[in-house]
């Protein structure tokens, strides 16, 4: 952390964590970017992937009746309840998989290349637009009827969401609504395939990089942390909504606009 920053650059990360995350624009690309520009010293680069816990708890507080009503029904043997958790199960496997396996090309190579986060941002916004204008006839519009092979298949895309700039949420909701889904229940499935995936890989990025956390980047992950999980949980309260209402039109013209953004930044910077 530079002595000139102090708390505020972290602040300012965790912020757009918490506003990013459950956006389908990418809260790891914009994240990077914007630390890159700002010069914040991000150890192991953990910082991005440590505080999304902090928006996951933001799911947890928002949704922790359905939850908890979940692991009874799941525990007294429900159907429904014991299917929507292997279906959950079965999308997360893909990137768990993938993510532990190509670990250290993520955080080495794909993190440090500003070029193909700006690019799958605009890629991603104009795949975004598309399908949103789509005429889709949906299938499924409740995410406890998803059909296993549905969640392992949404899985596939989540999968591609390792790419910085390509989107976790983005990369499921366009998944999900190409294979039959409404946007609404797709948007919220997205919450739920977060958790075990998003709490893996704070798990893993902590056991891979605690040597490197010092102090003062530790006291950077607590601020972002903490901001990310304030905002997350008021994204995470009113998106619902909004996607019902607006659809993803604004999130795609969003992505292009920061993925150009990005790209004349790089150019100013050689």
């Amino acid at each position: 952390m530079a002595a000139d920053q102090g708390i505020f650059v972290p602040l300012l990360l965790g912020i757009v964590e918490g506003l990013t995350e459950f956006l389908p624009v990418s809260s790891t690309a914009h994240i990077l970017l914007l630390g890159e520009w700002l010069g914040f010293e991000n150890p192991g680069s953990s910082f991005e992937v440590l505080i999304q816990l902090g928006a996951i708890l933001a799911i947890v507080t928002i949704y922790f009746k359905k939850l908890l009503d979940l692991a009874i029904d799941a525990l007294r043997g429900k159907p429904y309840a014991l299917k929507f958790a292997l279906g959950v199960l079965l999308a997360s496997v893909p990137a768990a998989l993938a993510g532990v396996m190509l670990h250290g090309y993520i955080k080495t190579v794909l993190y440090n290349t500003p070029l193909i986060i700006c690019s799958m941002l605009i890629t991603g916004g104009i795949i975004l637009l598309i399908v949103d204008r789509m005429k889709l006839k949906p299938k499924y519009t409740d995410i406890y009827e998803y059909p296993l092979p549905l969640c392992f298949s949404i899985g596939i895309f989540q999968m591609l969401a390792l790419v910085p700039g390509v989107s976790r949420s983005g990369a499921t909701i366009v998944g999900s609504m190409l294979m039959g889904t409404d946007k609404r229940s797709a948007a919220e499935f997205t919450f739920f395939i977060a958790l075990p995936i998003m709490t893996g890989a704070f798990g893993y990025d902590l056991y891979k990089n605690i040597d490197l956390i010092t102090f003062d980047a530790g006291l950077d992950i607590a601020v972002g942390f903490a901001a990310a999980f304030i905002v997350g949980a008021i994204v995470v309260r009113y998106l619902l909504d909004f996607v019902s209402k607006y659809g993803f039109a604004l999130f795609g013209w969003w992505r292009i606009i920061a993925g150009v953004v990005g790209l004349f930044a790089l150019g100013l910077v050689g």
